[in-house]
């Protein structure tokens, strides 16, 4: 089965939906002739389900101004009665693939050329379309549906305002049961346990706790390092909401005691996310609240040990447009969802990193987590 299957809401269908997703598809066609770009086979399973609403995988969508068709296996199709009838869907066996699939039904729609999302689209499944397609020209035209996803609708919204509390609520189960003589796995295994206790789906993500130097390793995997072998550790995390939205959080957890260098850094992070907050308007580049944060980060002497970016979009996926780096020109928009997250990491001694999740307002932003962050977290 696929990884995470992408859970099944039969039983949970809006009838608004239909509606919501008409929608976007109404916008991505005017993207799409304002581009002038090619009817759009849509393969990436995140931009098929805000399209659509079908929250299966395996399943392509073909979208243009006369062509509306999603193309899927005998697994799916009562799923995709139920979770999006309006659209037409043709069903093939396990006797044939995909590609082979297309090559025999795409010819109907009298396509010229056909667009794909070469950023998500795998470099085999990308030839084996362009031979079984020929005549069809496949053609290269990425970005489209990502660039309607970095507005989020309300319903969206509330979506991530629900993924955000069900990773709170988690965090604050795990760290009033904390023991320490836990490893660092034992408690992510409780933290994802206790998001899905108040509702996720699942962890947005494999949960980094980060106990002692570890934290110094921005992306570290959960080991078998204890809490007592060192007192304090990073805690990086986020659940899916039930419709598959996606927080992400990061606190610093203090079991006994903070070493006194670490302390320090926690303050120059802390106001460095303040100053990158703060910068998020709508009409602000994405680089100028980098730079923001940064320069904190860089007045204190410790410029070298922030190598990432700000922070990124999130929604359907944990990483979206836009991203808040040095070299983004991307502008904030009302509707936007991002996190701010600088860091410092010293090699040897540890590393701190404070995370929150933003929505870009009408009139600047609001801070849609709430995990306090004035001094480091407590365990117990």
């Amino acid at each position: 089965m696929a990884e995470a299957n992408h859970h099944s809401f039969l039983m949970d269908r809006d009838p608004m939906s239909t509606d919501r997703h008409a929608t976007r598809r109404s916008k991505l066609l005017s993207l799409i002739r304002r581009n002038g770009a090619n009817p759009l086979l849509i393969t990436n399973p995140r931009n098929v389900t805000y399209l659509t609403g079908f929250t299966g995988e395996d399943t392509y969508l073909l979208i243009g101004p006369q062509q509306l068709q999603l193309f899927s296996d005998s697994r799916f199709e009562t799923q995709l009665k139920d979770e999006c009838p309006e659209i037409p869907a043709e069903i093939r066996t396990a006797r044939t693939l995909m590609p082979e699939f297309l090559a025999s039904l795409l010819p109907r729609f009298n396509l010229k050329a056909v667009g794909i999302e070469s950023t998500s689209m795998v470099a085999s499944v990308r030839d084996m379309l362009v031979e079984k397609l020929k005549p069809i020209e496949i053609v290269s035209q990425p970005g489209l549906v990502e660039e309607l996803r970095m507005i989020k609708d309300a319903e969206e919204i509330q979506e991530l305002r629900a993924a955000i509390r069900q990773a709170e609520r988690g965090f604050e189960l795990m760290r009033s049961l904390l023991m320490t003589e836990q490893t660092e796995r034992q408690a992510a295994h409780d933290l994802e346990h206790g998001m899905r206790r108040f509702g996720a789906l699942r962890a947005a993500f494999e949960p980094i706790i980060a106990v002692g130097d570890h934290a110094a390793l921005p992306h570290y995997r959960a080991g078998l390092r204890t809490f007592q072998e060192a007192g304090f550790a990073l805690v990086d995390w986020g659940a899916v909401s039930g419709k598959g939205y996606h927080s992400d959080l990061t606190r610093l957890l203090v079991t006994s005691k903070l070493p006194p260098k670490l302390h320090q850094i926690y303050g120059v992070v802390l106001k460095a996310q303040l100053a990158g907050i703060a910068a998020i308007r709508p009409g602000a580049r994405c680089q100028d609240v980098d730079a923001a944060a940064r320069k904190v980060i860089e007045e204190a002497g410790y410029s070298k040990y922030f190598g990432h970016g700000l922070g990124h979009g999130i929604g359907l996926d944990i990483h979206e447009w836009p991203r808040f780096s040095p070299i983004s020109n991307d502008e904030l928009k009302p509707g936007m969802t991002v996190t701010v997250e600088p860091g410092i990491y010293l090699p040897g001694i540890g590393g701190v990193r404070i995370e929150d999740d933003i929505l870009v307002t009408r009139d600047g932003h609001e801070v849609l987590s709430s995990l306090p962050k004035e001094v480091p977290f407590v365990a117990g």
